[in-house]
């Protein structure tokens, strides 16, 4: 077995001095025995994945179960004369749910999660991290020793490496591969207001079923009275309901597959040939181009199966893999069968086959258990929306607008107000002005195949760059994946004008705005990189910055993860006086899931002590919510007393800058280790003040049982009372405002976008 020390540097030498003491005090049993521990609670038992699987059902399923609602009705809209085609439609149904769903999904794309969290942006985050695909240039090394921040290693002449250098060449590889995923982003954004449009109308159309009298109208409004209290509920969160979400999916499930059962016993299963293949050859040899256009209808069968990716963040994929293979895919599979069965003797029922299939007995009941499924899916997309625009602020693709955390318990139920009345909007004027499934069902279909094609072509890098994969299995998988979604898209195109404009509209106007907020946020972070200023500038101030230092902190807050930014200097050329100690804080997202507390601050001295300047640098991850609240203001000063105690410790006191990087942190080991626990100094690596920006994590550095120089201890309390004397006097947050403007000889198309659309956008955001 490997000492302590051994293990420590194995696991990624992110561990501080503080914790490697700690781990030396510790006997060898008891290390092990804590390892033997940390295995045993990794281990999920098969109750527990079972309970899992269950409570997914509400969370992941809803969309993808509801489909058998409209699928028929969209594959047929003229009718059908031929029994020959309701088992060649069968047919094709089963085989689409077969190959993607239950093996591009979740069996292979699910694989693919980042620590758990799914979704496009999920995918880029993952290649971010295992190459430098980012565009704008924040990272720091230190963030690459964050727990979360996970990546596989390849070797220099490997096909990976090849791809990833390739990558980080071409500048417009990168922007092309954003693109990419922010067309993905927009799609799951359209899939958020044609869900619960195409599910809610779907559902209250049983009305007419067993009223014919009742006008289609009446069906709209009751469509629309239900959308609109769906989404005046949304500021409650989900936690407070969600508990009712997943025997809703179960009963709806259950229910779905045992009417499709009673169909095959009453009407005979027959219809059963579908499961052999050749009726898709027939099904196509006959129909021809009818039958390819009824694709569109078709594809409606496999929509949810992006969302079931977006909405992977709460549960293991195990437990989703045994939902869907266990319950799901059979209860869809008898669903659809039953629904065809029926269908075969009653031709004339294409339109309404899901409620005309119904038991008379059972009706009413089916039909409000139909509305709440529906309600259920069309909350489980408007919830992964949410989360997506959530992700798509952290990368900086999106402006700042207000999300609010519903749920103590669950970090990733949220609500964001502006982009849910947003999506009532447009998913209203959807149900009221399509006002028949077919419509809707074609724009539905056009944005779910794009968002599967993206998935597709990220799946291709993430198979190189972080499962290593062979370049035939590469090749196989693309090759299957894009036939199939290839064939799909092909034939929602000749719906364009039949409804399938409509994703498209939406998805435009959403890319747009995302990526001339990530390009003037881009231009904008270039222009503060270029224009900081010089440490020595600010060292021929001297202590007191040239100005009357008051009483009080100043938070400077910037984009700039080192050096001074050009804001400060503009501050204090036009001010007379600057507060007495000065911090600039740095608020950056990485490409991580999420940041612990532990590693949540990174701090440094800027200039000698008595000019009493900080940096402060607060990391967060794409699932974090960042707050300048009491609560961040009080961690912030935490971590920053702690560093003063850290560098005291350290006798890193002097009237020069030193950066405390990873060779001195070693160094400061090796000596504290060397004396003992015993009183000496520790030493310190000068870097000047021209070397690189260096900055460490505070850590606490009361577990240490040190003694030091008492000049240290002397030292350290006198600036520590500074400190609490000046966050008394008050806390000042200081934010610059740059004003981005496009050049004189820009081209006409980029002034517009910055000139009027970016300036538009900075206007109204938060």
């Amino acid at each position: 077995m490997a000492s302590p020390l051994e293990i420590d540097e194995e696991n990624d030498n992110k561990g501080s001095m503080w914790d490697l003491e700690q781990k030396l005090d510790q006997p060898m049993d008891e290390e092990a025995g804590r390892l033997r521990n940390m295995y045993r609670e990794k281990k999920i038992s098969a109750l527990l994945l079972i309970r899992l699987a269950y409570q997914s059902l509400g969370v992941v399923y809803g969309d993808l179960g509801t489909s058998p609602l409209y699928v028929f009705y969209n594959t047929f809209p003229h009718g059908v004369n031929d029994p020959e085609d309701v088992i060649g439609a069968l047919s094709l149904i089963i085989y689409s749910l077969t190959l993607v769903p239950l093996l591009k999904y979740v069996f292979i794309v699910l694989r693919a999660n980042d620590n758990g969290q799914g979704g496009t942006l999920a995918l880029y985050s993952l290649l971010c991290r295992h190459a430098n695909i980012k565009i704008i240039p924040n990272q720091h090394r230190t963030d690459e020793e964050l727990t979360t921040y996970s990546r596989t290693t390849f070797q220099e002449k490997s096909f990976a490496a090849k791809t990833q250098r390739w990558l980080e060449e071409q500048s417009f590889i990168k922007s092309t591969i954003l693109i990419l995923v922010l067309v993905g982003t927009c799609m799951v954004i359209g899939d958020g207001i044609l869900t619960p449009a195409i599910s809610v109308l779907s559902a209250a159309g049983g009305i007419k079923v067993n009223r014919p009298e009742i006008d289609n109208r009446v069906v709209v409004v009751v469509a629309v009275v239900i959308l609109i209290g769906l989404f005046s509920m949304q500021h409650y969160g989900t936690d407070r309901v969600g508990w009712l979400f997943a025997p809703v999916v179960l009963l709806w499930f259950l229910l779905i597959g045992g009417i499709g059962i009673f169909n095959l016993w009453r009407f005979g299963g027959n219809v059963l040939r579908a499961f052999s293949p050749f009726y898709v050859y027939r099904y196509f040899q006959k129909g021809k181009k009818n039958s390819w256009l009824s694709l569109g209808g078709i594809l409606l069968s496999i929509t949810g199966t992006e969302a079931l990716f977006a909405d992977l963040a709460n549960f293991p994929v195990s437990s989703v893999q045994i939902a869907f293979t266990l319950l799901v895919f059979p209860c869809l599979l008898l669903a659809y069968s039953g629904q065809a069965a029926y269908l075969v003797q009653n031709l004339h029922h294409s339109q309404d086959v899901f409620y005309r299939s119904i038991p008379d007995k059972i009706y009413w009941p089916v039909f409000v258990i139909a509305t709440l499924a529906a309600i259920v899916a069309s909350q489980a997309t408007i919830t992964a929306t949410f989360s997506i625009i959530k992700q798509a602020l952290a990368h900086g693709c999106f402006p700042r607008v207000k999300v609010v955390h519903t749920s103590k318990k669950f970090l990733g139920q949220i609500y964001i107000p502006d982009i849910n009345w947003i999506l009532m909007v447009l998913c209203i004027a959807c149900t009221a002005g399509f006002k028949n499934q077919s419509q809707i069902g074609n724009a539905y279909g056009t944005a779910v195949v794009l968002v599967m094609l993206v998935t597709t072509l990220l799946m291709i890098l993430v198979m190189i760059l972080v499962w290593h994969c062979h370049w035939i299995l590469v090749v196989v998988f693309t090759g299957l994946s894009l036939i199939i979604e290839c064939t799909y898209f092909s034939a929602v195109l000749f719906k364009v004008d039949q409804g399938g404009w409509a994703p498209l509209a939406v998805a435009g106007v959403f890319l747009i705005v995302m990526y001339v907020w990530h390009y003037g946020s881009v231009k904008r972070y270039e222009f503060e990189l270029h224009s900081k200023v010089s440490m020595a500038w600010i060292l021929g101030l001297g202590p007191s910055l040239g100005l009357v230092r008051v009483p009080g902190i100043g938070l400077v807050y910037t984009e700039l993860a080192s050096g001074v930014p050009h804001i400060f200097s503009h501050f204090i050329t036009n001010l007379p006086a600057i507060h007495s100690v000065v911090v600039f804080v740095c608020v950056k997202y990485l490409p991580v899931y999420t940041v612990t507390d532990e590693e949540l601050f990174l701090v440094k001295r800027i200039g000698p002590k008595n000019f009493h300047m900080f940096r402060c640098v607060a990391r967060y991850g794409y699932k974090d919510l960042h707050k300048k609240d009491d609560d961040f203001e009080k961690k912030l000063f935490h971590n920053l007393f702690m560093f003063v105690r850290l560098e005291s410790m350290m006798e890193g006191c002097s009237d020069s800058e030193y950066s405390l990087c990873e060779q001195q942190t070693v160094q400061s080991r090796d000596a504290m280790f060397n004396n003992n626990g015993n009183t000496g100094s520790l030493s310190i690596v000068d870097l000047s003040i021209s070397s690189v920006d260096s900055i460490v994590p505070a850590k606490s550095p009361l577990q240490v049982n040190v003694t030091f120089q008492s000049s240290s201890q002397c030292t350290e309390v006198d600036e520590l009372e500074f400190l609490n004397n000046c966050r008394e006097a008050g806390v000042v947050h200081i934010l610059g405002n740059t004003v981005v403007r496009a050049s004189r000889d820009s081209r006409f198309y980029k002034k517009i976008a910055v000139d009027y659309i970016y300036a538009f956008l900075r206007k109204i955001c938060r």
